[in-house]
């Protein structure tokens, strides 16, 4: 898919099977526009709430048969939640996915800080873990164990994403490292610009890539239940989300100059990796 933002993740690629590429391009066009709407421009955070609200109505307008709220965006939300509700009933997906996204949106532009790693993972079932529950259904795979192995895929890819934003969000007066780990390796929470020159830091981020990597080495089980092309697909975007970490530690841990960003050398590492079933 052509994107206008760059992605480390791979977003419906030919290995997805052509039955379902066009709703995964669908639901993300959708997540895409919402996540920029909190993100992207110079609007207000009040204006952005009212935004991302309309966004909830819009949609959830289309899945009841009705037309698109009047409002300065009706057009735009017409083009993306029309299709979006036709993809979601000709596939039976829930609006809770929907709406959990939206809501981690929301949050986004209301709490900038997490005190503990456990709000952290809260903040993930929000932004991440949706995304894999509507690929599992998109799929036609479930269970307990399915689920659980997906939400660590997902929430490992969203933590690494963090780890390699760090400086990004900085930026945006936003930080996922939690405030305890922070502290526990002698880090000022409230002193940012202290923190790649601290003793403490490069201890800090081997312990968060370390669990990262352990959280997504746990999904890996889900890459073997889901089979053929979606399986390779699952398969290549957990191998590029530990390549993400491996990218980080030769970096020696510094986000702030050296942000990572996958080459074409990464990919035929994560390609080759893929193919050895390499864990």
């Amino acid at each position: 898919m052509s994107v206008d933002h760059y992605e480390n993740f791979p977003v419906a690629s030919w290995l997805l099977p052509p039955a379902i590429r066009p709703a995964v391009v669908t639901i993300y066009r959708y997540a895409r526009h919402a996540d920029d709407l909190a993100d992207e421009g110079d609007a207000t955070p009040q204006a952005r709430l009212a935004a991302l609200r309309a966004c909830r109505a819009a949609l959830h307008a289309r899945l009841q048969g009705q037309p698109v709220p009047e409002g300065p965006e009706q057009a735009e939300l017409d083009t993306l939640c029309t299709p979006l509700a036709a993809v979601m009933a000709r596939h039976g997906l829930s609006q809770v996915p929907f709406d959990n996204l939206l809501s981690a949106f929301e949050q986004d532009l209301t709490t900038h800080r997490y005190d503990s790693y456990a709000a952290l993972l809260d903040y993930c079932r929000l932004s991440a873990n949706p995304v894999g529950y509507l690929m599992l259904s998109l799929f036609g795979v479930g269970g307990p164990d399915a689920l659980r192995e997906s939400d660590a895929i997902c929430t490992g890819l969203q933590l690494a994403n963090f780890w390699q934003d760090v400086a990004i969000d900085l930026d945006k007066q936003r930080i996922y490292l939690p405030q305890e780990d922070l502290r526990r390796f002698g880090l000022d929470p409230a002193q940012p610009d202290t923190w790649a020159t601290a003793p403490g830091w490069r201890p800090l981020m081997k312990f968060q890539i370390d669990r990262t990597r352990r959280l997504l080495k746990s999904g890996w089980p889900l890459t073997r239940r889901i089979t053929g092309r979606c399986g390779w697909e699952l398969r290549l975007i957990v191998q590029g989300g530990l390549r993400i970490l491996d990218r980080i530690e030769a970096a020696d841990f510094d986000v702030f100059r050296h942000r990572p960003v996958l080459g074409k050398r990464d990919g035929l590492i994560v390609l080759w990796r893929a193919l050895l079933n390499q864990i």
